[in-house]
């Protein structure tokens, strides 16, 4: 499993984007875009093992360990959402579980501006999202 994105852009980017972006409408309509990008999963991984609980919309996750690297895939149901798995997806994949676990994603996600700009309930389900891929990092090290 390689990058989350199609087009292999990378969180520095996306954060360099979102500095260019003035208006919160070019912002979300960047998200949705950055949804579009991502690598499909296939119909067999839309699975309820693979949900990730506590999100309002439906969000699958996946994940890959190739030696001590874990890489993720991800999808979602609704169009913003999808752009914050892109997000959060781009943020961890890649990395070793270790580098997961000490990732400072909030750091990440205020660079974007994205805290004061979502609902309650997609910011509880990013939260859901990070958690979850800071839970497969911890096992994997167990």
């Amino acid at each position: 499993m390689q990058s989350p994105l199609k087009s292999g852009t990378s969180i520095d980017e996306i954060v360099e984007n979102f500095g260019f972006l003035e208006e919160w409408d070019d912002r979300y309509g960047y998200l949705i875009e950055l949804g579009k990008d991502l690598v499909p999963l296939e119909d067999d991984q839309l699975v309820d093992l693979n949900k990730v609980q506590g999100c309002v919309s439906q969000v699958w996750l996946v994940h890959e360990v190739s030696g001590d690297t874990l890489s993720f895939k991800g999808m979602s149901d609704a169009h913003i959402v999808r752009g914050l798995v892109a997000i959060a997806l781009t943020i961890f994949s890649g990395k070793t579980a270790q580098d997961i676990l000490e990732t400072d994603e909030q750091e990440i996600f205020n660079a974007v501006g994205l805290q004061e700009h979502l609902t309650p309930q997609r910011a509880n389900g990013l939260r859901s999202m990070v958690q979850r891929i800071k839970a497969i990092a911890q096992a994997s090290l167990s």
